[in-house]
């Protein structure tokens, strides 16, 4: 029933047009309005969709990733453009000064920065 489905992933912002501002020029998406919300184009996949709320509430939980093939560039990159870096000393979670995270498991480096509606996102380095 599903297998041959086109499906995207969706979330909510408080703000469509900071929204459209960061991910389209900070983060250089191509990004198409329209009247219910944004299409986010990335490479690779089907796209994402973003609409506002009246009463959005940011999740806790990453909700886009970006394979990247050099964490360090990414990271310049960023700060670059303007974007923080997240900065975590947690017991099971500890970034560099950077805000990189290397370990096991998972990815080879990460860094999680955040969007104007608090999502969390991140770049991510493979092995």
């Amino acid at each position: 029933m599903f297998k041959d489905t086109k499906a995207f992933s969706s979330f909510s912002v408080d703000d469509l047009g900071k929204a459209k501002e960061f991910y389209g020029e900070t983060l250089g998406l191509d990004v198409v309005e329209s009247p219910e919300g944004l299409e986010l184009h990335i490479a690779g996949s089907t796209p994402l969709f973003i609409y506002p709320s009246d009463n959005y509430t940011p999740p806790k939980h990453t909700v886009l990733n970006f394979p990247v093939d050099d964490i360090e560039a990414a990271v310049d990159e960023l700060v670059a453009r303007g974007v923080r870096i997240e900065q975590y000393d947690l017991p099971d979670l500890k970034t560099d000064e950077r805000g990189i995270f290397r370990g096991d498991p998972g990815p080879t480096a990460i860094a999680w920065f955040k969007d104007p509606a608090d999502h969390v996102l991140s770049v991510l380095q493979g092995e």
